[in-house]
């Protein structure tokens, strides 16, 4: 994917603030095209136009810019500011805080959500009673445990959930938990991310390989963690491997290497 979310001439200086209701939303560069990426419950939309049962915007996240339906979206009126993320794979939302009961919702990774009161195992939030273990108000400190996470999760083009995700999507879902700014898409991650380091240089975990359209989390020095799609899922392989099966099927060398600094 290309850098296509950034600076785009039709966004609105004052957008009006939005947030997402759906779980998971595609957003679009037009509303009869496919999904670029996908926006998460809870996350900031500001919208700067609308037609026909869509609406443009922006997120905050990447940031985002594209269409989603206007079903997906609210004003935050009396909602309250979310003061959580989901921080576990997926979890369940509950009519009441009782583990038998009836789930009503169910949420992907870095969802967000207005923490209420405790009762036993569940916290109240706008949605329902969510267990509380799922919850948290703090960044993780490294990505590639935040990443390992999705290990399995199936490939999916511009998917950003537990349900599907691609290798940009998975970049950014573990920088993010991390409170670190991460743009969309592999090429202006490639762009934008780290330092540079020399094509002979050892690398560490949470070290990034790019190729041109992709890119991957290192784990160890031997070993990378990347949502592919020869695997069709977030699947582990050795840089040997796939730096030789990648060229083979002509895709071209490694273009970076890069070390991630800190939070932002």
């Amino acid at each position: 994917m290309t850098d296509k979310f950034i600076d785009r001439d039709a966004f609105h200086r004052d957008p009006e603030p939005h947030y997402i209701v759906n779980p998971l939303v595609d957003l679009r560069q037009q509303p009869d095209r496919n999904r670029d990426r996908q926006l998460r419950y809870g996350e900031h939309f500001g919208v700067s136009e609308r037609k026909e049962g869509w609406v443009f915007g922006s997120s905050d996240t990447a940031p985002c810019m594209g269409w989603v339906p206007s079903d997906a979206i609210a004003p935050p009126d009396n909602r309250p500011a979310p003061t959580h993320v989901v921080a576990v794979r997926q979890t369940h939302v509950y009519p009441e805080p009782d583990l038998k009961a009836p789930e009503s919702a169910a949420l992907t990774h870095l969802s967000r959500v207005a923490a209420g009161q405790q009762e036993g195992r569940f916290t109240e939030t706008e949605l329902g009673w969510i267990p509380t273990s799922h919850l948290s108000d703090e960044c993780a400190t490294d990505p590639v445990s935040v990443a390992e996470m999705y290990l399995g999760t199936p490939y999916l083009w511009g998917g950003n959930s537990v349900w599907g995700i691609d290798c940009s999507g998975l970049v950014q879902a573990a920088m993010i938990a991390c409170g670190m700014d991460c743009p969309p898409d592999s090429w202006p991650q490639e762009q934008r991310l780290g330092k540079a380091l020399p094509p002979d240089s050892a690398l560490l975990r949470g070290d990034l390989l790019f190729w041109k359209g992709h890119v991957a989390w290192v784990c160890d020095p031997e070993t990378i963690l990347h949502a592919n799609a020869n695997d069709m899922a977030v699947a582990y392989e050795t840089i040997e491997h796939a730096i030789k099966r990648i060229a083979d099927q002509g895709e071209g060398p490694v273009t970076a290497r890069k070390r991630l600094g800190g939070p932002s």
